[in-house]
């Protein structure tokens, strides 16, 4: 346990030496164990933020650590020049646990999203020539910081300071079929959705409107690319969200919870779709690195077991009740999807975001008036009913 003064000298050395994009929080985290992280001076938080959806099992989940370990002491990297086994073993697993026939592997969301766009303009371009290039995104949507992911992400305050972005993108409002059915022509290449969307504030796209997607890009021979960057692995309470809507996807992108806390993402793909692709066409040194596979192999075991999907509904089910239960007067609404939740709030979320780690617990924002709440999977109900009662505490404060 570190010091006052050894807190403020690591805070002060962070503004001096590191470039600051983030506005961090006033503390240092030093550990984590399960649903709760500690820092440096030993003050406790039940964390329902979970790394941005990423520690899925928990921190310091004792079958990643040994995965990490064990791969490690044997084999850390070699680059994609070679064949290793562990990445191999969890692109078969990832197929046969969804749609695809094919895995790339590389190592964010971000890059996972890159390349889903790179590999539909050329399967545009293969199939049909030069004039099928036209991505289509949704609002609200959230894809990346990188300029093709960003170039898909219509936030004016984010695209604005990097522009000219990649061109021949047209964003549609979110659950408007008939704006899709304007938008996707003979010219498209993909149609780029989020099942829910996590940044955007905890959307939930209607079946209708997924299923409409569907059958545009069907009919004109487009790439339907599912981002699950957020929603995989067992957060929604099936393994991958798109599962709950009765459509098949024809790419779908993987990051955050799949490594277990190593960087580490995914593009999955039908053999259509994959076919164009030849060597040389698209990399990545540390992509499916062996450590970082070992770790997914065991989050892809664990979030995948009936038994954890079973708990993710229940819980859900139950945090969401005790929520609405709270009749919280700021409440305007509470939308959910398994355990990826935003309490949408008739004032800025902010306030209550910087002031939570007061009361013992930390969340996320998604948007200027949602709060987003994504537990650990393994989160039990008596942790649940300890975030409630603080997080009552937390909305009731008088001076925020």
């Amino acid at each position: 346990m570190e010091s006052k003064n050894n807190t403020q000298e690591i805070i002060q050395n962070e503004k001096e030496y590191v470039l600051s994009t983030y506005p961090r929080l006033p503390f240092v985290l030093s550990q984590g164990k399960g649903a709760f992280l500690f820092d440096s001076e030993g003050n406790k938080y039940l964390d329902f933020g979970s790394g941005i959806a990423v520690t899925a099992l928990g921190h310091s989940d004792n079958e990643v650590v040994m995965a990490i370990q064990q791969q490690a002491q044997t084999l850390s990297h070699v680059s994609n020049l070679y064949h290793t086994a562990p990445h191999v073993e969890l692109a078969k697993k990832l197929c046969r646990l969804s749609f695809a026939n094919k895995v790339f592997f590389s190592n964010s969301g971000a890059e996972a999203i890159e390349a889903s766009l790179k590999f539909a303009r050329k399967f545009g371009r293969a199939k049909f020539g030069e004039g099928k290039t036209k991505l289509v995104a949704f609002s609200n949507g959230f894809h990346g910081r990188t300029f093709g992911a960003l170039s898909i992400t219509a936030r004016e305050k984010y695209q604005a300071p990097f522009k000219p972005l990649v061109p021949n993108v047209e964003i549609v409002p979110f659950n408007d079929i008939e704006a899709a059915k304007q938008a996707i022509d003979a010219s498209t290449c993909a149609v780029v959705v989020e099942v829910v969307q996590g940044e955007g504030g905890v959307n939930l796209a209607t079946q209708r409107f997924l299923q409409a997607l569907r059958a545009l890009c069907t009919k004109y021979t487009a790439l339907l690319i599912v981002d699950e960057i957020q929603t995989g692995f067992g957060r929604t309470g099936r393994l991958w969200a798109y599962q709950h809507y009765d459509i098949q996807p024809d790419m779908m992108t993987l990051a955050k919870a799949m490594g277990g806390g190593l960087p580490i993402g995914a593009t999955l793909m039908t053999n259509d779709a994959a076919e164009p692709i030849l060597a040389g066409d698209h990399g990545s040194t540390f992509g499916g690195g062996p450590v970082a596979a070992s770790a997914a192999l065991v989050v892809l075991q664990r979030t995948q077991d009936p038994g954890m999907l079973s708990h993710v509904q229940e819980i859900s089910t139950y945090l969401c009740r005790e929520l609405k239960a709270l009749n919280l007067p700021q409440v305007v609404e509470i939308r959910s999807l398994g355990l990826m939740v935003g309490v949408e709030l008739n004032m800025d979320a902010k306030p209550f975001y910087k002031k939570a780690h007061e009361y013992g617990i930390l969340f996320l924002t998604a948007g200027p008036n949602v709060l987003r709440l994504l537990p650990p999977l393994i989160i039990t109900k008596a942790e649940v009913d300890q975030f409630t009662l603080a997080f009552k505490k937390l909305l009731m404060e008088k001076t925020i």
